[in-house]
This record gives C-alpha cells, sequence and structure tokens, in this order.
C-alpha cells in the first residue's frame, strides 16, 4: 500500500465513446473540434418559437434504429438515455470488451469486477409527476389500475435516473459497483473520481463511467432562460457561446454522451488493451456560494484543482494544458481564471487554457466525461483545442484561451475542469501513460 492508501494500482483508459452536437462518435467529434466546428444552431426538438432563447447544441441525425436494442432495454431509452447507450456501446468496442455480436467478452467470473457509473438524473417531463401532482389516482384499486393503465410501462422506466445503469449493466453484465450522481455539470466528472477510487481500491478491475443528457424541453430550457443563464444571441448562433470574451453573455445548452473504460493497468496489460492515457488524480469541493455562480475569488474550483494534483502528486508547473470549465457567463469564466491564476501562480498567463464548449455547448450531466475523452486525445495527437469565438479580451479573464485557432503542441498533462450548479466542483487530471 502507498503513501495515499492505495494498492499501487494505476488507473488507465482504454476505451472511448461519444454522441455530441458535432459528431456521433469519438473521431467524429475530434476531427469536428480539430476544423473549429460549432454544434450551435435553432432548436428544433421543440417549437422555441415564442423563448427569450431559441437557440442550443442538439445531437443532429441521430439514427435511434442503429442501437438494435431488446424490447426490454428499448423501453429505458429515451432521447439521453439513448445517446448514453449508444456511447457506452462504442466506448465498451473500443475497449475489446465486447464480441462482434456485442455480447460481454468477458468471462462470467469477472462480471463482478466491472462496475458503472454515471452521471445523469431522470427526466422531469414524464406524466407520473403530473398524475401525482393532480391527484388523479383514485382510493379504488380498480379505478387507479385503469388510471395508471393510460402511461406505458416504458413511461416508469424512463422516468428513473437508473433506467440507463439498467440498460448497460442488463447489456454488459457488469455486475461490480454501481452508481449514479447527480451534481449538474460537475456530475460526469465525479463518475469519473467514483470509478477511479474503485479500481484502486481494488473493489473494480473495470469501470464504464460517463455521463449523458438532453434537457431539450421546454421547461427545462425556460427555467434556464429564467435563471439569465442562457445566450440570447438567436441570431448568430454560431458566435453565441464566447467563453472568456468580454462580449460572453450566457451558456448554450447542449445534449449528448460521452463514456470511457476505466481500467486497472495491470488488467489491461494482462488482457493486451490498447492504453490511450492514465487518470491520474481527482479532486472535488463544493462551493457553499451561491446555487448558481462560483464565488468570484475562485476558492471552490481552486481547492477541487488542488486536491486533484495532490492525489495525482504533481506540481502545478507539470500541467502543460488546461480544459477549462468555460461556460461563456460572465460570473464563472471569471471566477475559473481566479482560480487558475490562484493555483498556477507564475505560469497562469502562459499555460494553454481552453474552453472546448465554445464547439459542442454545455453537456451539463455529459460535460465532464467529455472533456475527459478530449483531453486524452489532446495528449495523444499533440494537438490542443481551440477556444472559438475569443474576439474582445476580457481583463478579468486574462488567460491564453487558444483563441480561435488550434494549436499543436506535446501535451503530457492535462487538467480537466468541471464546476457545476449548486457549488460542485471536479478536476480530473489526465497524463500520459509510461507503464
Amino acid at each position: 500500500m502507498n503513501a495515499n492508501g492505495y494498492h499501487g494500482r494505476r488507473v488507465v483508459v482504454t476505451g472511448m465513446g461519444a454522441v455530441t452536437p458535432i459528431g456521433h462518435s469519438v473521431a467524429e467529434t475530434w476531427q469536428g473540434l480539430r476544423a473549429g466546428v460549432c454544434g450551435v444552431g435553432p432548436i428544433t426538438v421543440f417549437d422555441a418559437r415564442s423563448f427569450e432563447t431559441r437557440i442550443a447544441a442538439e445531437v443532429k441525425n441521430f439514427d435511434f434504429a442503429r442501437l438494435r436494442a431488446s424490447r426490454e432495454i428499448a423501453e429505458t431509452l429515451d432521447r439521453k438515455n439513448s445517446f448514453g447507450y449508444a456511447a457506452a456501446l462504442e466506448a465498451m468496442r473500443d475497449a475489446g470488451l465486447l464480441k462482434p455480436d456485442d455480447e460481454p467478452a468477458l468471462e462470467p467470473s469477472e462480471a463482478g469486477r466491472l462496475g458503472i457509473s454515471l452521471g445523469t438524473e431522470g427526466r422531469r417531463d414524464s406524466l407520473l409527476p403530473e398524475l401525482a401532482h393532480r391527484k388523479l389516482l383514485p382510493a379504488d384499486p380498480a379505478a387507479r389500475q385503469a388510471v395508471l393503465a393510460q402511461v406505458p410501462r416504458s413511461e416508469y422506466l424512463r422516468y428513473s435516473p437508473y433506467g440507463l445503469e439498467f440498460a448497460l449493466a442488463h447489456t454488459f453484465d457488469a455486475r461490480g459497483p454501481i452508481t449514479t450522481i447527480s451534481t449538474a455539470c460537475t456530475s460526469s466528472s465525479q463518475a469519473l473520481g467514483y470509478a477511479l477510487e474503485k479500481i484502486r481500491t481494488g473493489e473494480a478491475d473495470l469501470m464504464l463511467a460517463g455521463g449523458a443528457e438532453s434537457l431539450m424541453e421546454p421547461t427545462q430550457v425556460a427555467g434556464f432562460i429564467l435563471l439569465g443563464a442562457l445566450s440570447k444571441r438567436n441570431d448568430d448562433p454560431q458566435h453565441a457561446c464566447r467563453p472568456f470574451d468580454a462580449e460572453r453573455d450566457g451558456f448554450i445548452l447542449a445534449e449528448g454522451a460521452a463514456m470511457l473504460v476505466l481500467e486497472d493497468a495491470w488488467h489491461a496489460y494482462r488482457r493486451g488493451a490498447r492504453v490511450y492515457a492514465e487518470i491520474a488524480g481527482f479532486g472535488t469541493s463544493i462551493n457553499a456560494y451561491r446555487i448558481t455562480d462560483s464565488p468570484p475569488d475562485g476558492q471552490g474550483p481552486l481547492l477541487a484543482m488542488q486536491a486533484a494534483l495532490a492525489d495525482a502528486r504533481l506540481r502545478p508547473e507539470q500541467v502543460d494544458y488546461i480544459n477549462a470549465h468555460g461556460t461563456s457567463t460572465m460570473q464563472n469564466d471569471a471566477s475559473e481564471t481566479r482560480a487558475i491564476q490562484r493555483c498556477f501562480g507564475e505560469r497562469w498567463r502562459s499555460i494553454p487554457v481552453s474552453s472546448t464548449k465554445s464547439m459542442t455547448g454545455h453537456m451539463v450531466n455529459a460535460a465532464g466525461a467529455i472533456e475527459a475523452i478530449i483531453s486524452v486525445q489532446a495528449i495523444r495527437e499533440g494537438y490542443i483545442p481551440p477556444t472559438l469565438n475569443y474576439e474582445h479580451p476580457d481583463p478579468a479573464c486574462d488567460l491564453d484561451c487558444v483563441p480561435n485557432q488550434g494549436r499543436e503542441a506535446r501535451v503530457r498533462t492535462v487538467l480537466s475542469n468541471s464546476f457545476g450548479f449548486g457549488g460542485s466542483n471536479g478536476s480530473v487530471v489526465i497524463r500520459e501513460y509510461v507503464a
């Protein structure tokens, strides 16, 4: 056992999958990022013509039929869960954990060594809360059954925040540690942290970790509008998301999913798995400030970043790139800048910091996972994605934002930040794997 209390287990990434507003796979998404593609456009999932914000980053032209799920699984797959299921299939195939017919490749004896950790939440547009709220369920059992019969069986399953967990566990025969985390924008970052801990402590050899999101329905969009959080650049959606830019006016709601297979390095070696990178550290904190904003001094985000670096046993000067939370809101971008300044000392002006939300939008529960995948790709390809639409420098966000054009660079270590509504913070350290 080492000084951290772990049994010397290193945790590596052996599979990745993604469905995003700029691609239906990791390869398509990464290609879009390198090309500077922006996934923002008019809302089409519902009629938003009367809304103050009428733009979002939707997943486009997704073929739900491609999932070929059984009836039992299909009943759990609403829009959000379908994205998560597709990303998980890609990640598990990529890791070599599925046979050509998508049957689990692990021996049954290893089922208890594969766990699942998801950042997601239940649907809010279900008929069930409406039935309960209006007290439409009569006391008479026969009459109550008649009312409930109006609700499809799938409605019960899709409403549950555990529907995707069930679908994935059933499909992959995963019987190890399992959890669903719902901490808004930090959910899938914390899901990665949970998975890291379970492998380090020996409770699992493999963990499928990530997040799924789709808030493209009227009450959710209206809620964010009421909070004043969304951009209102409806006439110019391609330039609406402008992290760290002085003229930013809010974030862009996005949907999609991202999944990673995390694995004990020795287990990966024994089965001949390809290793993409190492998850070296994780840190989390809470702001205890406001439910919608980060503190001006960046204290909460700073604590998460420092904890992640300490967990990875790294000094700030060893970080080559920061994938920022960078939402394009006035307060949060300034707070993250202040946290970076305090964490990195004299290096804060020179360390590359970019927000890929300028292209993908803000995938909320899935944001931390897709940005972890982007961080892995930055290490593998020696390329730092840009922050699009950075045109007007803001003295409060005076970082090297990699403006508008990506950058070839030697990237060994990345710090990926996620800071959420409610004040939760999570930072993940991802580094080049050296056996």
